[in-house]
């Protein structure tokens, strides 16, 4: 007996995953210790559960702050390994995630199912003790109540048994997703000796691919002379489709990213059928009629509101979307090119590009050297202090990280004390990370789990992106697009990190309805055409030159550029995600292409292509959080654009009146966490009921919309 304990205890020491500290040792974490340090946390908290449940009360102490601290240890395990996968994946991090996957699933089931837990809370609610908490603690009460029903406590013998053995295979669908999207796009390389080839690619994109070709042993390659590797990464597939004259070279690398794990061994198209299939089976085990039912019991909307707004703006966009691509293929034929007569879609970002700068005299390459990443975080940092009262500052060494080109921030307050903290890894890395850009939180604020001399946790946060990298030593050179993306998430990581909730369950994200969740995030995007904020970060790299006034007037003059088109892009994203989760039978005779296909006539004004397979690199709703949610962009950018506008009315340039609207915004939209609805906290600020005026004002649209 003692050799297992000492053994245990040797463990205990050596396994990073294990050991107390305040950060995660993203350093030391390896594929071996996944096993082992998520298998021995999972032991001591079934211990803990069965304590729980023996001695459960109905009171705050004896039920919520227990299942804080459980919750709590192995939403911080998980999330270190998750988040590695994420960002150093391999094979090895993959086998042994899938290995205790199950083990993870079974435990979070557990919780999620127990009767004791769920009658305690019921008591709560039904009991004297309800009248006594907070309005945070009431909602965490109702949430864990709703939680546990859409979980599947109250299902008994062979239904439950289903449903649960459902919940096991839909995660692993979901992961198994994610790693054919990021092989499939990993195994696209094309290789370029001949310079006539890649005409008209920008100096920045022929320096990466070089670069890129560089580090897979093509030594000597340079951006003048080559080779170049394209691949389908962000940073190399836009730049080809934006710019290069080579029409079939832009057919094949659009058609490449289109069909992405949707043929041989990375196929999704059967996985997508099975996580359909199950979503619904799980629905009716639940008493529901369909996926989208289920999603949203615990969202703002529902799906009649939700398919209500998307239809308001796809017949708002319809008309104008159409001109778009009239003045698209009117403007391709003035140039004598063929795509006026043909145009297709890998033609339409090519000529979308030569159109902006006809029309606005502006190109994004144009732009790319006055936006280098440390002068968009100093303006960004600059922001925050200005809206909201912070200052941040690098920390790095503080806490360990994953990779030499992540940064560690800390954020503090007005006294110079430190209120959160934050790692930003920037760049694409094709061979290990997987595309798009996302926040999560690392630590959540609590004040139950507050370190010894401290009143409370402080929250931390990752930002990850996946911009261009630096070539050379030149610094990252941003696209516009790219500096919004930082600003994006910039918001979502103030609205975890400026969180004033101490109840750890409702406490920054935790626990804010999910087509509330991109208010931030979207709200910040707006700030990117803020003349005050605009200039302070857009100087040019080498000289130091500011952007001059011609061009952020013609910045500005682009904002709305395409916006139509850009939204009905949103809008048929949505729609097919709403279909395939309410009306669409899995196993039919009608396929997930033909859905697609369908909302496409509604939503697309060039007619879909047959082999078209976008819904198998879809990650948003087959392998992330989205499902029968992609309309929350929507649903949350009128949210964003009717708070912006709040400031728009004190006056942007009115600085104490920009900062007086700032204070509000931080004491509600970013104060309160999910310990609000979020429609309450959205009053609080506004005073008013949400309209979409700003949105289609913002976007160019108000007059088609009247």
């Amino acid at each position: 007996m003692a050799v297992a304990t000492t053994a245990d205890h040797q463990q205990r020491l050596e396994n990073p995953l294990l050991q107390e500290s305040p950060f995660p040792l993203y350093d030391a974490v390896e594929a071996k210790h996944v096993i082992p340090g998520i298998k021995t946390i999972l032991q001591d908290l079934e211990k803990e559960v069965d304590e729980l449940e023996e001695k459960v009360e109905p009171t705050w102490e004896a039920l919520v702050q227990p299942l804080e601290k459980i919750k709590d240890r192995l939403t911080v395990a998980w999330g270190t390994v998750s988040h590695l996968k994420a960002v150093k994946d391999s094979p090895e991090l993959r086998e042994a995630v899938e290995t205790v996957q199950p083990d993870k699933v079974a435990f979070t089931l557990r919780i999620g199912q127990s009767k004791p837990i769920f009658e305690a809370f019921k008591q709560i609610k039904e009991g004297p003790v309800w009248s006594t908490l907070t309005e945070a603690q009431q909602r965490i009460v109702e949430t864990q109540l709703k939680e546990a029903t859409l979980n599947g406590v109250g299902l008994e013998g062979e239904a439950k048994k289903e449903f649960n053995e459902i919940k096991q295979e839909l995660m692993l669908l979901s992961t198994k997703f994610s790693e054919n999207v990021l092989d499939a796009t990993k195994r696209f390389e094309k290789l370029i000796t001949n310079a006539d080839e890649i005409e008209g690619l920008p100096p920045s994109m022929l320096g990466l691919a070089a670069q890129t070709a560089a580090s897979k042993g093509h030594e000597g390659a340079t951006a003048e002379k080559g080779p170049w590797m394209l691949t389908l990464d962000a940073p190399s597939y836009m730049p080809v489709m934006q710019h290069a004259c080579n029409r079939a070279l832009r057919e094949e690398l659009y058609l490449a990213y289109l069909t992405r794990a949707s043929s041989g061994t990375l196929d999704n198209t059967p996985i997508i059928n099975r996580i359909l299939e199950l979503r619904r089976k799980k629905a009716r085990l639940l008493g529901y009629e369909n996926h989208a039912e289920v999603s949203m019991a615990m969202k703002m909307a529902t799906l009649e509101r939700a398919e209500e707004l998307l239809e308001q703006l796809r017949s708002t966009s319809w008309a104008p979307a159409v001109a778009d691509m009239d003045d698209l293929k009117a403007f391709a034929k003035e140039q004598g090119a063929a795509e006026g007569d043909s145009m297709k879609q890998w033609d339409i970002m090519f000529w979308s590009e030569r159109l902006r700068e006809a029309k606005f005299s502006i190109s994004e390459e144009e732009l790319r050297p006055y936006f280098s990443l440390p002068k968009v975080i100093d303006g960004l940092f600059s922001l925050a202090k200005a809206l909201f009262g912070v200052a941040i500052e690098p920390a790095d060494g503080l806490a360990t990280v994953w990779h030499k080109d992540v940064q560690f921030y800390r954020v503090n307050d007005i006294a110079g004390e430190p209120i959160a903290y934050f790692y930003f890894d920037p760049y694409s890395r094709p061979s290990e990370k997987r595309g798009g850009a996302w926040m999560d939180e690392v630590l959540g604020r609590s004040r139950l789990l507050a370190l010894k001399g401290s009143l409370v946790r402080l929250p931390v946060a990752h930002m990850v992106c996946n911009q261009t990298p630096p070539v050379g030593d030149d610094p990252s050179l941003m696209t516009f697009r790219e500096v919004e993306t930082v600003f994006h998430e910039f918001g979502h990581a103030l609205q975890h990190m400026l969180t004033r909730q101490d109840e750890g369950l409702v406490a920054g994200i935790r626990g804010v309805e999910w087509d509330a969740v991109e208010l931030p995030s979207q709200f910040m995007e707006n700030w990117c055409y803020h003349k005050a904020t605009l200039m302070g970060i857009a100087k040019h790299y080498k000289t130091g030159e500011q952007l001059s006034e011609e061009l952020y007037s013609k910045l500005l003059a682009a904002r709305t550029f395409r916006a139509a088109s850009n939204m009905l892009r949103q809008i048929h994203f949505a729609s097919v995600d709403l279909e395939l989760h309410s009306r669409f039978i899995p196993g039919g005779s009608t396929t997930i292409f033909d859905v697609d296909c369908k909302i496409a006539e509604k939503t697309q004004i060039l007619p879909p292509l047959p082999e078209g397979r976008f819904l198998c690199g879809f990650s948003h709703i087959f392998a992330g959080g989205y499902a029968a949610g992609y309309y929350s962009y929507k649903w949350a950018e009128v949210l964003s654009a009717d708070a912006f506008s709040a400031f728009e009315e004190v006056g942007l340039e009115n600085e104490e009146a920009v900062k007086e609207t700032g204070k509000r915004f931080r004491e509600t939209v970013l104060g309160l966490g999910g310990g609000r609805p979020p429609a309450k906290v959205f009053k609080d600020f506004r005073g008013r009921e949400p309209s979409t005026d700003a949105l289609l004002r913002h976007s160019g649209l108000l007059t088609a919309a009247a």
